[in-house]
């Protein structure tokens, strides 16, 4: 008998591995909404389970489900996840990651970001050499898969076509990770930026945390740093560019597992490695 296999987005609280919403979750439908309910969430857990519902872009929710609906040939068997990706990892990370978006048959199937397709495969296994992920692969949520001081976020939770959102699903997309950023900043001492979006995206994030934002902003690059600081801290923030390893970088050679670990390990160092738990 063939296993009939549900099509479309996971219902919150249907018992998806790692869900952290419930059917009472508050939905945001449009950017004001998405304001006010990242700004009352009170918990890392409130918060992403509010991010992990939200309907704000017309496009995006249609991409994303539609591609749960339809999935690829190569997981038809497979439900997917179908909704955005909430920040994963540490409740008090060291360290932050961040990405652009989660990928249509990656993130946006499993239920993870940067979990099911090729980047996240060199992403965790340089993760899990340098001591920051408890596995060197990453499948999809509930797998065991654990980050050791670090936490992943994306500064776009739905997956967009063509991997590209517009600046006004960016900007409507921001207030999660602000609200994100501030309820774990007092605890980061390095931010790892995957790839030229994500790098500037921080910045405006970092100075609405109350970061003093360098100026004119700094350019990216693989490796390129960056310190700031908030009033009232006395360490600094490290903030690193890193190229994203997307196939096109890796197939190329533009970034290789030893220059993604070089970043890691640079991470991880400044944020005292024994502290790193």
């Amino acid at each position: 008998m063939t296993r009939l296999v549900p099509s479309g987005p996971v219902p919150p609280g249907s018992g998806w591995p790692e869900d952290p919403a419930t059917p009472a979750t508050p939905v945001a439908d449009g950017p004001e909404s998405v304001r006010e309910l990242s700004a009352t969430a009170g918990t890392l857990a409130e918060l992403t389970a509010r991010q992990s519902v939200c309907r704000a872009c017309p496009r995006l929710v249609e991409w994303r489900e539609r591609v749960a609906r339809e999935k690829r040939r190569s997981f038809l068997d497979e439900q997917y996840w179908g909704r955005p990706i909430s920040g994963w990892g540490s409740d008090t990370p060291r360290i932050l990651i961040v990405g652009l978006a989660p990928a249509a048959h990656g993130g946006n199937r499993t239920g993870r970001v940067f979990t099911g397709d090729r980047s996240g495969d060199v992403l965790y296994a340089s993760l899990w050499r340098t001591g920051l992920a408890a596995q060197p692969t990453s499948v999809r949520a509930g797998d065991g898969q654990r980050l050791i001081g670090a936490r992943m976020v994306a500064a776009v939770r739905c997956a967009p076509p063509q991997n590209k959102p517009t600046v006004a699903e960016r900007d409507a997309c921001a207030p999660w990770l602000t609200a994100e950023l501030g309820l774990v900043a007092g605890d980061l001492r390095s931010v790892v930026c995957l790839g030229h979006f994500a790098w500037q995206a921080m910045w405006p994030q970092l100075a609405a945390a109350g970061f003093a934002v360098p100026r004119p902003r700094p350019v990216f690059g693989h490796g390129a740093e960056a310190a700031v600081r908030r009033a009232g801290q006395e360490d600094d923030l490290l903030v690193i560019g890193c190229y994203h390893p997307s196939q096109q970088n890796t197939f190329t050679g533009r970034v290789t597992d030893a220059m993604l670990d070089q970043v890691f390990l640079r991470a991880r160092d400044y944020a005292a490695p024994h502290d790193v738990a």
